[in-house]
């Protein structure tokens, strides 16, 4: 193993350790810090019949120890320090009051969330000692006026201490776990926005695929009865399948490219509209079908997701109508409105046969003008034919 890589396995431990020491030097200062006020108590003697030795230094060093398991157990070191209090009140030592001997330990308790515990103790005691040294005939006044607020108000200010840093520690904690989950719920919804953009991009391969294929299979049939008859007939119907299939191949290629890159950067993406409507008729016309169509109201400046939607299912109804209908005339009408687009793509062929199964085409297209707040409905006309309606909200658009 390496320097390097020793360094790096040594890291965390390192870190760990660095943890571990930081928190052992804190808690030793705060238990020196105890054992030295309660220590100058004792030495300033005050009063007490027993006077200073030994064992009120060793309890005065004793109460700073415990400080030491405050992290693991802090009721227990609670409890402990306020029994020791108790004891050495008993033993009739010279006086160092409540409040600071014990505020480091009600501290730890509120810091770790035992509040109850820490206000619990904390009044307990202050009822004890004051019921007991008022029995011993000391100054109610004094103990209630003076000594009694000074005690409540610093052990108060020990435990609002403590309970407002483990407040403030939660907080942080909990705006960590908001800003993970943020991070998260973006990755979740850009993953959910590139797969949709996929579906979006390969039903749209389909619908360019799948009309031109009908195109050139209808001018490659005409080329084959008219190769020996007419030859430039058939010339003519070869050379619409060749502009079909470099039309096609194009589509591919760039719909490839949008697969590869679907965040849309790519600036070779094309975005099918109502705009290429004129070359899109001007093909299926090329096959002998004589199509109308008319138009009411502004069509330009749609919203791309409607102009999009508009176009492709007026092209998957021409391709329905070259492959399936055996259709001779198609009427288109488009009109648009202030609220929608409306428009309905009506042919004179066979109408649809209930035994045939249906294609995958005409069903995208409910998918996609659902999710616009539209509706699609194709079915067999009166009289013959096949008729696709839909309308597509201009308020349905994000």
């Amino acid at each position: 193993m390496g320097v390097d890589e020793a360094q790096r396995s040594a890291g965390p431990r390192a870190a760990g350790f660095g943890r571990l020491s930081r928190e052992t030097v804190r808690d030793l200062l705060v238990g020196a810090a105890v054992s030295i006020v309660v220590s100058a108590a004792i030495t300033a003697n005050l009063g007490g019949d027993r006077g200073r030795d030994l064992p009120a230094y060793l309890f005065a060093l004793g109460l700073g120890a415990l400080t030491l398991a405050r992290r693991r157990a802090p009721v227990a070191v609670l409890l402990a320090s306020a029994a020791g209090l108790v004891a050495y009140y008993m033993a009739d030592y010279p006086p160092v009051g409540l409040a600071l001997p014990l505020a480091a330990a009600l501290y730890s308790a509120a810091e770790a969330g035992r509040l109850r515990w820490a206000v619990l103790v904390g009044l307990g005691l202050l009822v004890v000692s004051t019921a007991f040294r008022t029995a011993q005939g000391e100054s109610v006044a004094y103990l209630v006026g003076f000594e009694l607020a000074s005690s409540v108000a610093t052990m108060a200010a020990a435990i609002a201490l403590g309970d407002g840093v483990r407040s403030r520690r939660l907080r942080r904690r909990e705006q960590r776990w908001r800003l993970r989950q943020m991070e998260r719920d973006h990755a979740r919804e850009a993953t959910r926005r590139v797969e949709e953009e996929r579906l979006r991009i390969a039903r749209d391969l389909h619908d360019v695929i799948a009309h031109h294929i009908s195109v050139i299979s209808l001018h490659a049939g005409v080329a084959d009865e008219a190769l020996d008859d007419d030859p430039p007939a058939a010339r003519a119907a070869l050379g619409h399948v060749r502009a079909a299939t470099t039309e096609v191949a194009r589509e591919l290629r760039t719909t490839l490219g949008l697969l590869r890159d679907p965040t849309g950067t790519d600036p070779r993406q094309p975005v099918a509209g109502l705009a290429g409507l004129d070359a899109l008729v001007a093909g299926a016309r090329s096959t002998g079908l004589r199509i109308a169509v008319h138009r009411r109201g502004e069509l330009t400046g749609l919203p791309a997701a409607v102009d999009s939607t508009a176009y492709r299912l007026i092209q998957e109804a021409l391709t329905n109508a070259l492959r399936h209908a055996d259709a001779t005339t198609v009427e288109i009408d488009l009109v648009r409105d202030s609220r929608a687009v409306g428009l309905a793509v009506r042919d004179d062929g066979r109408g649809q046969r209930e035994d045939v199964p249906r294609g995958h085409g005409l069903g995208g297209m409910r998918e996609r003008t659902a999710l616009l707040g539209g509706t699609v409905t194709a079915g067999n006309r009166t009289g013959g034919g096949f008729e696709v309606r839909a309308e597509l909200p201009l308020g349905g658009v994000p």
